[in-house]
């Protein structure tokens, strides 16, 4: 996986680089917010680690305007700054994780695995079948014989996510942390009334929501 590292601390950043290229990652990085955004809208990435206080953009332009433009990097914020407002700041501002230094590179590495198991949320297609529906990405819309079915933004994603995911069973911690993150959680009853409401919402349309309970296990999507 490729990764920006974009930190303002030559040592820091020297210290992430080696133990990210020890696991295998592909790092590029630097220590300028300028020179960051220029990379992080010339590239693609997996992953952007961040630092907020950069000379020439700050962390917080730099994520705002690469969010603005569409990039879908995972964004793990690194920072001093470890109030409550500053972690709302940073997830609001398109930011997938924070971090607060000092941390352990441990402890960044767990951030990054539970990060790359959300990554399947986005789409490598534009039309995603599990037979009789029809899930358009782009639109963020899922449809059955050529009908849309109104879902709500939390309902879409869940089964975006189990749709991407077809003959795998998920357990509620796994579809919340797809959801919305380490620093949100759906509890299981949230997630159990979503899935209920699609399906009662499809049922309407004339057909059967193909999502299967396994008792005490998770949801999976039945699919050929």
């Amino acid at each position: 996986m490729k990764v920006l590292l974009i930190e303002d601390s030559e040592a820091l950043r020297r210290g992430i680089r080696v133990g990210l290229d020890h696991l295998g990652y592909t790092i590029d990085e630097t220590g300028d917010g300028s020179e960051g955004l220029s990379m992080a809208l010339s590239n693609d990435y997996d992953f952007i680690v961040l630092d907020l206080m950069l000379p020439n953009v700050d962390g917080i332009t730099l994520l705002k305007t690469i969010r603005k433009l569409d990039n879908q990097a995972k964004v793990i914020i690194l920072s001093a700054k470890s109030q409550t407002e500053d972690r709302i700041a940073g997830l609001s501002a398109g930011a997938d994780d924070y971090l607060t230094k000092p941390f352990s590179f441990d402890e960044l590495q767990a951030r990054l695995i539970s990060l790359a198991r959300r990554g399947n949320l986005t789409p490598t297609t534009e039309l995603i079948t599990v037979e009789p529906l029809a899930l358009e990405a782009n639109k963020k819309v899922l449809s059955f014989d050529g009908k849309d079915i109104n879902l709500t933004k939390n309902e879409y994603k869940i089964i975006e996510y189990l749709f991407l995911n077809p003959n795998k069973i998920l357990n509620a911690e796994q579809i919340s942390e797809a959801i919305v993150g380490s620093f949100d959680h759906l509890s299981k009853n949230t997630i159990e009334a979503h899935i209920s409401s699609v399906r009662k919402k499809v049922k309407q349309a004339g057909t059967t929501l193909p999502i299967k309970n396994k008792r005490g296990f998770g949801y999976f999507v039945e699919s050929e």
